[in-house]
């Protein structure tokens, strides 16, 4: 099956060439070889690929193109019929610029996948996301493109994952901002708005998602076209949902404060609130940072205006006509409040942000 070969270098060394030629009715299906500086490594090397060479499918898997994991990730990106949310295509270009990312399909096992695991440095419940992300991809690339990624090494690494604790389950936040909290970051924006008056309206933009409940990715999408004025309400396209967000259109409707933080927006764009979730995010985020304020995100104040209509009295059906859960069950966590009045009742800032009568 193999032969080893003498060759005498130009600079007058041997060269021991193995060479693997393997046949089939006559005619060479396969032929690859090495050249070694010692016979005994030429022959370790040919014993070795025979060995291999026997294994079935191994001849198959050599006609196969060498394809890396971040090729497989690119594949997926460009040819998603989904829209891929931003979070998840983050964390899939991150997995690319991993080692990981490097590997050839073929060659990724369990093992690899924990390894990476192990190698993050966040929280248990956002490796378990970046998990979910890479398991997109290895279950599609062999059966849509051939790309030879084992679905069950995925399955044994979530396992495995799962056991030693690197993994959990995302965590309800029960964050929520106090009215000291949100008079700091709102004075922060007014005052850098009277510096620039050419930046985005963060007060309005913060209060509006307080008030509607609105997530940050929705407030950007929202137009005109898609308020309707005469009854209280706008139409949340592509919502968020689990197994299904484009087309998940949903009307939703807008409690009157922030129809009258709306109604206070100029109309020169198509969007009521023209502005990118990236700068929108990244403002916040600095101001909290730079206010020393801990632990709040954009998203707590969704968890806010949810929390306030039940302190108002509302009963799950007339919250959900608000917040836009299709399922009820989401919101048997805030059952545990009781009316306790508005606390934003005579807050200063709603009457700057969204005065009586300006709707």
């Amino acid at each position: 099956m193999g032969t080893i070969t003498a060759r005498k270098r130009r600079d007058g060394s041997i060269g021991y060439t193995a060479q693997i030629r393997l046949r089939r009715d006559g005619q060479i299906i396969h032929s690859e070889a090495e050249t070694f500086v010692r016979r005994q490594y030429a022959a370790a090397w040919l014993k070795k690929r025979e060995t291999e060479l026997t294994v079935p499918g191994a001849l198959e898997r050599l006609k196969t193109p060498t394809v890396t994991l971040a090729t497989a990730i690119d594949r997926y990106i460009a040819e998603s019929g989904k829209v891929i949310g931003h979070t998840k295509e983050q964390v899939l270009r991150a997995i690319k610029r991993h080692d990981l990312g490097a590997t050839e399909c073929s060659a990724i096992t369990s093992a690899d996948i924990v390894a990476f695991a192990q190698s993050l440095d966040v929280q248990p419940q956002t490796v378990g996301n970046y998990l979910s992300h890479l398991g997109a991809i290895f279950a599609i690339a062999r059966p849509a493109w051939g790309y030879p990624l084992d679905q069950q090494a995925m399955r044994d690494a979530f396992t495995v994952a799962r056991r030693l604790g690197l993994t959990a389950k995302s965590r309800q936040r029960e964050r929520r901002p106090s009215l000291e909290e949100l008079d700091r970051i709102l004075q922060h924006f007014s005052d850098r708005s009277t510096r620039r008056p050419s930046s985005n309206p963060m007060p309005h933009i913060i209060a509006f998602a307080l008030f509607s409940t609105r997530r940050l990715d929705e407030i950007s999408r929202i137009t005109w076209a898609d308020l309707d004025e005469v009854h209280n309400r706008v139409l949340v396209r592509d919502m968020k949902n689990p197994g299904q967000k484009v087309g998940n259109n949903v009307w939703c409707d807008l409690p009157p404060e922030a129809m009258r933080i709306v109604s206070r927006m100029p109309r020169a764009a198509d969007q009521i609130f023209p502005f990118g979730t990236d700068a929108i995010g990244a403002s916040f985020t600095r101001a909290i940072k730079f206010l020393e304020i801990e632990d709040l995100h954009f998203h707590d104040l969704r968890h806010e205006g949810i929390s306030r209509l039940f302190e108002l009295g509302w009963n799950i059906p007339h919250v959900a006509t608000v917040s836009g859960h299709r399922s009820w069950h989401s919101l048997q966590r805030y059952t545990h409040l009781r009316q306790s009045g508005d606390k934003f009742s005579g807050w200063t800032w709603l009457g700057l942000l969204a005065p009586e009568g300006s709707s």
